[in-house]
C-alpha cells in the first residue's frame, strides 16, 4: 500500500523557561537556564536541591477546578499542551470525524507525586486504616493524560500511553506517525508529560548519582559536553505536536510546520541505566530513522541530541553521530536543549522535537549552554559545531531528534520542511 504523508499542524509547550510554545522558542534562542532551587518541597537534605520547575503555573487558569482535583500535575500539564496544541492547529472540531482523531500520549513515570502523597497519607494513618483518595488510581497511572485529552475533546480515534522511559514522547510521535501514514487516523494528538520533581524522584535519581549536585550554581548545572558535567538536572513540563495526514491539513487550509519524514528505533540491550559505552543501540536507531526517511546523512542540518550533561551518555552519542554521519558529521548542527530546560524525562522528546521543528520554520539553531572548557581527557570531538552558547543562524532543512531512555530504549525522529 501506499504510504500517506504525516505533516505537523499544531504544537504546545509547558517548559522550566516558557509556559507557551512562543515564550519557550524565546527562551531557547536567548541562551536561558530554567534551573533554580527546588520550590515543590523542602529539599534541604536532598544531594541535590535544584531542579527546572515549571514557573507560575495555575492549573485552574486552564482547566476546571473539580476537573483538575482529580488530576495529578503530570496530567494537568498534558491537558494544557493539548489545548494550546489543538488551538494552534486550527481545526474546526465541529466538521471533524472524531472517530478519525486519536491521541497517543506518554509520560516515563506518571503520577509520582500523587502516589508519594498517599502513601505518605496512609503511612500517617494506617493505624485507622486505610485511607486513599477514591482518584489515587486514575490520577497516578501513566496511561491517564491520553484518556484525560480524549475525553475532553471527544477524540474516539487510536488511544494510549506509551512508557519508554526518556525516549517515551518520541515513542509517541512515532506511534502516531504509523498509525496516519496507514490510514487509521486523519489526526493525532501526539506528545508527553512529566511532573516526577518530588521528593521521591529526585531522591530516587540522587541515589543513582545520575543528577548534578552543582548546589553553588544551578543555572549552570546542565552543561552537555564540557568537562565539568557532574549529571543531568531533572526538568518538568509537557510537550504535544498535533500529526494530521497530509491531503486532509492540505484540503482545510491548515498552516504546516513541518514533515514528519521518518523515525527509527532500538535497543542497547546492555544495561539498566547505561547507554553503551561505544553507542551501538544510537548507531542503530539513527541509521534506522535515515532508512525509513530514504535520506542520507549529508541531508541532515541539524540534531537535536539527547545530551543530558552525563560523561558516558554525551560521549557514546558523540561516538554514534561520528559513526553514522561520517564525513558528513562537520556539516551539521548539533545542540543539546537540556542544557536550558534540563531533562524532562518523559516529555524530553516532545520539547525537543518542538525545539527541531521550529529550528527548520525560523532558521535559528538553539544553542549547547554553559560550555566552559573541552574535556580532552575524553574522546569527544570539539571539531563538530556544538552549537555552544549562541545561537547560529542557518537554513534548516531537516532536523533528526535523539532520545535514550533507561532500560536502552531509543527513539528517533526527523522532521524536514514540506514540499506543498
Amino acid at each position: 500500500m501506499e504510504l500517506k504523508r504525516v505533516v505537523v499542524t499544531g504544537l504546545g509547550a509547558l517548559t522550566p523557561i516558557g509556559n507557551n510554545v512562543s515564550e519557550y522558542w524565546d527562551a531557547l534562542i536567548h541562551g536561558v537556564s530554567g534551573a533554580g532551587p527546588i520550590t515543590h518541597f523542602d529539599a534541604s537534605k536532598f544531594k541535590t536541591r535544584f531542579a527546572c520547575e515549571v514557573k507560575n503555573f495555575t492549573p485552574t487558569d486552564f482547566i476546571d477546578r473539580k476537573d483538575a482535583r482529580k488530576m495529578d500535575p503530570y496530567t494537568q500539564f498534558a491537558v494544557v499542551v493539548a489545548q494550546e496544541a489543538v488551538v494552534d492547529s486550527g481545526m474546526d472540531l465541529e466538521k471533524e470525524d472524531k472517530n478519525k482523531i486519536g491521541v497517543i500520549f506518554g509520560a516515563g513515570i506518571g503520577g509520582i507525586q500523587t502516589f508519594e502523597e498517599e502513601v505518605s497519607n496512609y503511612a500517617l494513618h494506617k493505624e485507622d486504616g486505610p485511607r486513599f483518595n477514591p482518584f489515587f488510581i486514575p490520577k497516578m497511572i501513566s496511561d491517564i493524560a491520553a484518556g484525560q485529552i480524549s475525553i475532553m475533546y471527544g477524540f474516539r480515534g487510536p488511544n494510549f500511553g506509551t512508557v519508554s522511559a526518556c525516549a517515551t514522547s518520541s515513542t509517541a510521535i512515532a506511534e502516531a506517525f504509523n498509525y496516519i501514514r496507514l490510514g487509521k487516523a486523519n489526526a493525532i494528538v501526539s506528545g508527553g508529560a512529566e511532573a516526577a520533581i518530588a521528593a521521591a524522584g529526585v531522591g530516587g535519581f540522587n541515589a543513582l548519582h545520575a543528577l548534578s549536585t552543582r548546589n553553588e550554581s544551578p543555572e549552570t548545572a546542565s552543561r552537555p559536553f564540557s568537562k565539568s558535567r557532574d549529571g543531568f538536572v531533572m526538568g518538568e513540563g509537557a510537550g504535544c505536536l498535533i500529526l494530521e495526514e497530509y491531503e486532509h491539513a492540505k484540503a482545510r487550509g491548515a498552516k504546516i510546520y513541518a514533515e514528519v519524514a521518518g523515525i527509527g528505533a532500538s535497543a542497547d540491550a546492555y544495561h539498566l541505566t547505561a547507554s553503551h559505552p561505544e553507542g551501538l543501540g544510537a548507531i542503530l536507531v539513527m541509521q534506522n530513522a535515515l532508512e525509513d526517511a530514504e535520506m542520507k546523512p549529508e541531508e541532515i542540518d541539524y540534531i537535536n541530541v539527547h545530551g543530558t550533561s552525563t560523561g558516558v551518555g554525551d560521549l557514546s552519542e558523540v561516538k554514534a553521530i561520528k559513526a553514522v554521519f561520517g564525513d558528513a558529521v562537520t556539516k551539521l548542527n548539533i545542540s543539546s536543549t537540556k542544557s536550558m530546560t534540563g531533562h524532562l524525562l518523559g516529555a524530553a522528546g516532545a520539547i525537543e522535537a518542538i525545539a527541531g521543528i521550529l529550528a527548520i520554520k525560523n532558521g535559528i539553531i538553539p544553542p549547547t549552554i554553559n560550555h566552559e572548557e573541552d574535556d580532552e581527557d575524553e574522546e569527544i570531538d570539539y571539531n563538530l559545531n556544538f552549537t555552544f552558547n549562541k545561537a547560529q543562524k542557518r537554513e534548516v532543512r531537516t532536523a533528526l531528534s535523539n532520545t535514550f531512555g533507561f532500560g536502552g530504549h531509543n527513539a528517533c525522529v526527523i522532521f524536514k520542511k514540506c514540499e506543498q
